[in-house]
């Protein structure tokens, strides 16, 4: 199939089709290769950090004299310490096993045959993201080491940043001997290049989009490219009736304000009724503490009285809301099953945590809550490629096909089936459906 673009002289599809003799090229690489080329990608984040930084103080003052909540602004941002943070996670990704030729299931069938389901490149992956520059790296580490060529579309906020990254990237990765085309940035930082590479199907395999519900919501209904569908973060945190109370607050304040921009992070507090008049006043005074406002139902309002906590009437708004700001939901539940309808009614199947004493209760939270990622008596924030042991992660998918939950090297091949012979011809038989 070929794309509605091919008659075009269209930038966007220029790029897609050196990406893909790009891919036909890295698909057969083997593992040696990729890892060179990956060890020479995170040297030169480092050695050219100054050039990344300046490109990036352009993006972030465009940002701020433009009215940018500081939450984004923090998520666009780069320095020297999180550019040598990026680079290490490039460095961990070298480490991993290499996805490509595993082998998914292997037999031998009565005839003789031998028959392997094994893992190959999807090919080329379009990523298209918001004002995040380590989403540059981290998808062009993954692609790469996967075998597949990269197209990246970051948002127009951080065109300067992304360009000076995917220059050092090119740089590194040919002079490490593989096609530079095989990590490429997408031209143009208006709407219609996201259209266009939206259009590219038979150019380009896959999209991915990490951002905002609005810009997933774009992708996923106006791309004819295959997608898979990353997800917003509405995440709950549940304290059971036999919950260390201390461990909750713990959690709790973790979950919502190590770092309140990423959507790992909690949106929403559940608090059993058998212990919120004694967890509500310590949780509220340490949300205070940091910052947050609560929003919350009417037994959180009373419990806040005499507290130095923040706390506003809450509205179904917020129950659905996934904040990104020093801002969170909460109620008092009567049960645990009534935690998980709330959870299953208002999640965005992201990341739930129960935090309790009672095996039965987590058991139970657990088998009931439909969500990528089910936390016991730990923070919301673990739901990460790095944090899993992935290396980087090229998004957190909250789609049921192909890949759920965080994304990594397995999640970035598809397979084929490798039929093996000796001159094996198929006979007559009773015709059946299918056959």
């Amino acid at each position: 199939m070929t794309s509605d673009l091919a008659t075009t002289d269209s930038p966007v599809l220029a790029v897609a089709r050196r990406a893909r003799e790009a891919a036909a090229v890295l698909a057969p690489v083997p593992r040696s290769a990729k890892d060179a080329a990956l060890l020479a990608v995170a040297d030169a984040l480092v050695a050219r950090s100054a050039e990344i930084t300046a490109a990036n103080a352009e993006d972030v003052d465009r940002a701020r004299a433009a009215g940018t909540a500081e939450s984004v602004i923090d998520r666009l941002s780069l320095t020297d310490e999180r550019i040598a943070a990026i680079a290490a996670d490039v460095r961990s990704v070298v480490g991993l096993p290499d996805p490509v030729g595993e082998v998914v299931r292997g037999y031998t069938l009565p005839n003789g045959l031998d028959v392997r389901q094994v893992r190959v490149p999807l090919g080329v992956v379009g990523i298209i993201y918001e004002a995040r520059p380590n989403v540059t790296v981290d998808a062009a580490a993954l692609c790469l080491k996967s075998g597949n060529a990269v197209l990246l579309r970051g948002s127009a906020s951080a065109y300067r940043s992304n360009t000076a990254l995917v220059a050092v990237l090119r740089d590194a990765v040919e002079a490490a001997g593989l096609p530079a085309d095989a990590v490429q940035l997408v031209p143009g930082e208006s709407r219609e290049s996201v259209q266009e590479l939206m259009r590219a199907r038979g150019y380009v395999d896959v999209l991915i989009p990490r951002g905002g519900a609005s810009l997933i919501r774009t992708v996923v209904e106006g791309s004819t490219v295959p997608v898979i569908e990353t997800g917003t973060g509405n995440c709950h945190v549940y304290v059971d009736a036999r919950a260390d109370l201390a461990m909750a607050v713990g959690i709790l304040l973790n979950s919502k304000a190590q770092r309140v921009s990423v959507c790992n992070s909690a949106e929403t507090l559940l608090v059993h009724q058998d212990v919120a008049e004694d967890f509500l006043p310590l949780a509220l005074e340490a949300l205070a503490a940091a910052g947050v406002t609560v929003h919350g139902d009417d037994a959180v309002l009373k419990a806040a009285e005499g507290t130095a906590a923040t706390v506003v009437p809450a509205t179904d708004e917020d129950w659905a809301a996934e904040y990104l700001s020093y801002d969170i939901a909460a109620a008092v539940v009567p049960s645990l099953d009534d935690a998980v309808a709330h959870i299953r009614r208002w999640s965005s199947g992201h990341t739930e945590a129960i935090v309790t004493a009672s095996q039965a209760a987590a058991r139970r939270f657990t088998q009931l809550v439909d969500s990528t990622t089910v936390a016991v008596n730990a923070s919301t924030r673990f739901t990460d490629g790095g944090e899993f042991g992935f290396g980087a992660e090229i998004g957190i998918s909250t789609q049921k096909l192909h890949a759920r939950g965080p994304m990594g090297l397995p999640e970035l091949t598809s397979t084929k089936y490798i039929v093996t012979g000796d001159g094996h011809v198929r006979g007559e038989a009773t015709p059946t459906v299918g056959s």
